[in-house]
């Protein structure tokens, strides 16, 4: 039957970090009902989760539990999932000439697995070199959160931050390294608290050893204050 073919196959991934694409796995009609009619929809879906489990949901602890977790979901973890809430990442003239790299280190970064639906939590440290145009510091950061902030796999997410600033930037001269723990390996499976991920993504210029070298001795720097 093709539903065991497909369980068979669920399976024989378990815990290996798999991405189907550089684009999050979105439907085309995802966006077709409104943010308060997915809140409905989603607790009463937590709600028959929790049932299962056995969980008395008339217990005062747990009787609001659906409604905040799908407002969680909806408003807050996957909040990027959205378009509409894409920040929107003003250039401006370099005027100053500035003519080094730009590096913005050590950007929290939340996001959730899409395998497991467990937080990964880490550093993103994103650079670029100008072209003629500069973009806000805390565009970069947000930037970040707004890719973070859907069901991911790191290795798209650190591309992506990558392909947005070029394109905001008009240069393939951008670079992002990622280093996160995924609660996914940390709080079950092998249960791994120690281990962290790394990604990275070089374009342009960062591609070359001495550039790439650069940006790595710069992320390195004691910024203790």
């Amino acid at each position: 039957m093709k539903i065991d073919k497909i369980l068979d196959t669920i399976e024989e991934f378990g815990d290996n970090h798999i991405a189907s694409s550089t684009e999050n796995p979105i439907r085309d009609n995802a966006f077709d009902i409104s943010d308060e009619e997915k809140i409905d929809l989603i607790e009463k879906d937590v709600s028959r989760i929790l049932e299962t489990l056995g969980m008395d949901l008339n217990d005062d602890s747990l009787k609001g539990t659906p409604k905040r977790v799908a407002k969680m979901f909806v408003q807050e973890i996957f909040s990027g999932l959205h378009p509409q809430r894409k920040p929107k990442a003003s250039v401006f003239d370099n005027k100053y000439k500035y003519g080094e790299m730009l590096v913005e280190k050590n950007i929290t970064v939340y996001s959730t697995c899409e395998h497991h639906l467990l937080p990964i939590v880490g550093r993103a440290h994103v650079a670029y070199i100008s072209n003629g145009t500069v973009v806000g510091l805390s565009k970069m950061n947000r930037i970040v959160d707004y890719f973070a902030k859907r069901p991911q796999v790191q290795e798209r997410l650190t591309m992506q931050i990558v392909q947005e600033l070029q394109a905001v930037l008009g240069t393939k001269d951008v670079a992002c390294v990622i280093d996160a723990k995924h609660l996914c390996v940390n709080s079950r499976g092998i249960r791994d608290i120690e281990s962290s991920t790394v990604t990275s993504e070089f374009g342009g210029q960062f591609k070359e050893p001495a550039t790439k070298r650069e940006f790595l001795d710069y992320i390195n720097m004691d910024t203790d204050f």
